[in-house]
């Protein structure tokens, strides 16, 4: 998390952000805003899309964020010239963020079991549980009405919204960001039939030949591993592994409403879009994007810097740097040719028809003859 350094000049911003400076670089800056809603002399305007650049001359703003020196012409004092645009607003947003509001040290309604491990410049919110024998590393913030299992690790620097269950021996690396009421080691839903049961006929035989009379828990004895600098959206559920860890890799970002469930492995820097869920077993390669509503089945493995549009079904393994969409997934230029086809079957239908009558037409002329 960066430091909060406000007000900050426009020179100093451009140093942090790698901008070019034009004009007056001492301009002191307190709000990142829309050009329309800029109200003082302190607001810096983001104007990178040539939308917003044509608000400039009636905005308050006295300063402002473009694409190219050539639009640095407006009646502002100082400009910062980017090449990335939406990288640039990310980097000016995390320095202009606030930090949550917190509780210095240990809030008098938290509890901290004695054997806990609690490291310098941590900060407990009200009604946050902290399990024997965990451990929290420095200057981690756990918000309201968390708990900590027993046993869990929460690494350095972490930021742990309100609501969020940690379970028991989850570890978390350094700098994970946990949005509300996410659930980091469940039980994974593993259970089993003393003798094989529907599933399993209708897998060999495509009946069902057999019922399930009875259904045995799976316990989950394995845990979940979060690695360095992962984020966590609001809701996501991560079951524990059977035997060994569940386990997202470094700097990987899940959207809200994600479910990885028990024996995944998810790689490093993927992005697993809202309400993704990947079944039991599967791996997933590294840089893998998963946009809305896509689903993994069971044991699949798919490749590193694939990318698998919304909605999409996988239910076979994917060679890296694979392109898939639909149900179930194929190559997106294939599914959308399919999509495109199916369409045009309307019209299809009516040429038919055409061609029908007219063919009609010539039979009922050649009997008139």
């Amino acid at each position: 998390m960066s430091e909060h350094r406000i007000p900050i000049t426009l020179g100093e911003l451009a140093e942090a952000i790698g901008a070019r400076l034009v004009g007056d670089g001492s301009i002191e800056l307190r709000r990142v805003v829309h050009p329309a809603e800029a109200e003082s002399g302190s607001d810096l305007a983001l104007a990178m899309e040539k939308r917003f650049l044509d608000l400039l001359p009636e905005s308050k703003a006295a300063a402002a964020v473009v694409k190219n020196e050539r639009a640095a012409t407006g009646p502002q004092r100082g400009f910062l010239v980017v090449d990335r645009s939406r990288y640039a607003m990310a980097k000016l947003i995390e320095i202009f963020t606030a930090p949550p509001r917190q509780t210095p040290g240990i809030h008098p309604s938290a509890f901290v079991d004695d054997s806990a491990e609690i490291g310098d410049g941590v900060s407990v919110g009200p009604l946050t549980s902290v399990g024997p024998g965990a451990r929290i590393g420095a200057r981690t913030t756990l918000l309201d009405n968390v708990t900590v299992g027993a046993g869990a690790s929460v690494g350095e620097d972490c930021l742990i919204h309100p609501g969020v269950r940690i379970g028991e021996r989850v570890i978390l690396g350094d700098r994970v960001i946990c949005q509300p009421n996410g659930v980091i080691g469940s039980d994974g839903f593993s259970y089993v039939t003393p003798d094989p049961g529907s599933v399993e006929s209708a897998k060999a035989s495509g009946r069902v030949e057999n019922t399930n009379t009875q259904i045995v828990r799976i316990n989950s004895l394995g845990t979940v591993i979060i690695e360095d600098d992962v984020e966590l959206g609001a809701n996501v559920t991560i079951d524990r592994g059977t035997v060994s860890a569940t386990r997202i890799g470094k700097n990987s970002k899940l959207d809200n409403q994600v479910h990885v469930a028990h024996n995944v492995v998810v790689g490093e820097n993927c992005m697993l879009c809202g309400q993704v869920g990947i079944a039991g077993s599967s791996v997933i390669g590294d840089r893998v994007v998963m946009a809305g509503q896509a689903g993994v089945s069971d044991h699949v493995t798919v490749g590193s810097d694939s990318v698998i549009a919304g909605k999409s079904g996988v239910g076979r393994n994917l060679d890296p740097k694979s392109v898939v969409a639909g149900y179930p997934a194929r190559d997106k230029a294939v599914a959308f040719q399919e999509i495109a086809t199916l369409r045009r079957l309307g019209s299809f239908m009516e040429d038919i028809k055409q061609v029908k009558a007219r063919l009609k037409a010539l039979e009922d002329g050649e009997k008139g003859n």
